[in-house]
């Protein structure tokens, strides 16, 4: 069974459907994904989704970045099965539990890989209004780059550093990485 590092990019934002409580009301225009099984990444369009349901099916872990808030409550409306089902690793859900608070993608990457966002958010829904989907889906595999490799930090050394706010110093925080062994039963 494969392991998956997600990340979602929107056709529409928050403002757009009337705020962060209508979150299952946008739209998905690339799902990009890195497959351990298959080494390689890939930015799925929404009429390829049949095809990554298939592959999110044989799928034993899923490893996101703010997935479990946002990617995965968006995506479940395209398949017709539990994508919560699936074990699933948030690294920033991790860190919340361990540190108290959140931190960006951009700022975690930087400080732990040396590497940074190539833009943030809105820009992406930017780009697919504009139709400029080759520059969107880079957008998307570069955050699931940096997600990759975060998750294989971890994996490593069992921690990340966290910047903290109006200083210089890092905070040591432990993170133990995800089981991959476990099997799963789409409902």
């Amino acid at each position: 069974m494969d392991t998956l590092v997600i990340d979602i990019e929107t056709k529409n934002s928050f403002q757009d459907v009337g705020g962060r409580d209508k979150l299952k009301d946008l739209s998905i225009s690339i799902v990009g994904v890195y497959s351990y099984a298959e080494d390689s990444y890939r930015a799925f369009e929404e009429q390829e989704f049949p095809e990554l349901g298939k592959a999110l099916q044989k799928t034993q872990l899923i490893v996101t970045f703010a997935g479990k808030r946002f990617d995965l409550p968006v995506m479940e409306k395209y398949f017709d099965f539990n994508v919560h089902a699936i074990n699933h690793y948030d690294i920033l859900e991790e860190i919340e539990e361990k540190y108290g608070r959140r931190i960006g993608l951009g700022i975690l990457a930087e400080a732990n890989i040396g590497a940074s966002k190539t833009g943030h958010g809105l820009e992406a829904t930017e780009l697919y209004a504009k139709g400029e989907i080759e520059k969107l889906k880079s957008y998307c595999l570069n955050d699931v780059k940096l997600t990759k490799d975060l998750y294989e930090l971890i994996k490593k050394q069992g921690y990340l550093w966290i910047p903290q706010r109006n200083s210089n110093e890092m905070k040591k925080i432990e993170l133990s990485p995800a089981e991959e062994s476990h099997q799963h039963q789409l409902i």
